[in-house]
């Protein structure tokens, strides 16, 4: 996640609802991370049919990481029995105004009319999911986090400080035509955008927006390995040093 994106959801109270049948036990600190980035967690639970076997690797860490499990039977084979009972659950808590935000932990996209339904209450929703996730669910929340970036940020970390050449992989995407399209909604009439307002428009123009994804932990340090392309100033405001970025000509 980007650590130029504004902090002003640094305090807003997010419950956090995981779909056991879709989600990775193991990652469950780090899907905590990113949840914390932007608020704190205070409503946590794991909905799933806590009698199978599947849910077993939760049980482990939910007691530690102080969720609670939702029980919910599977009334007919093969299908998610967890979707509806954490959907009505979500609304519930959105009725009740106990939090100002949500994290929805799946790559279902039955959860898409939910996320839709809560930002049109002008309330903060994040996903986190497989690249797998449907792009309707996706684009449905304010920010979506890939558990693949989440399971490899420090293998990723590891790689951005062995290269150095900025080299740019055979498989990494190019993430220029995004940043341009960021830069043209966040600049400024003296042709400079802020870094902050640019991380927001690409959160815009795509939730799954990650700098981890191009190799790079922040926005600011992935910018400056495009500095053939990008002017870079930095400025000293109230005892922050805050980044503004133009495009060279």
């Amino acid at each position: 996640m980007a650590d130029d994106q504004i902090t002003s959801l640094s305090r807003i109270k997010i419950a956090m609802l995981i779909d056991g049948d879709n989600a990775q036990a193991g990652l469950l600190p780090q899907m905590l991370v990113e949840a914390g980035r932007h608020g704190q967690v205070t409503v946590r639970r794991i909905y799933g049919d806590w009698t199978t076997n599947s849910m077993n690797s939760w049980k482990e860490t939910l007691n530690f990481h102080a969720f609670q499990p939702i029980q919910q039977f599977r009334y007919t084979i093969g299908k998610n029995a967890t979707d509806s009972a954490m959907i009505i659950d979500a609304m519930d808590i959105l009725h009740s105004s106990v939090v100002d935000g949500f994290c929805l932990v799946s790559s279902d996209s039955d959860y898409t009319r939910l996320a839709t339904r809560i930002r049109e209450t002008g309330i903060f929703v994040m996903g986190i999911g497989e690249k797998k996730t449907p792009k309707p669910f996706v684009n449905a929340c304010d920010v979506f986090v890939y558990t693949e970036n989440i399971a490899l940020a420090r293998k990723q970390a590891a790689q951005q400080r062995s290269q150095k050449s900025g080299t740019k992989k055979k498989d990494e995407p190019d993430p220029i035509p995004l940043l341009s399209q960021a830069f043209e909604m966040a600049v400024q009439q003296d042709g400079w955008a802020s870094l902050a307002t640019m991380g927001n428009a690409l959160y815009q123009l795509d939730p799954a927006f990650d700098p981890r994804t191009y190799g790079h932990k922040q926005l600011s340090k992935m910018i400056m390995k495009f500095k053939d392309r990008f002017d870079i100033r930095s400025q000293e405001i109230d005892g922050s040093t805050l980044f503004f970025v133009k495009f060279k000509e």
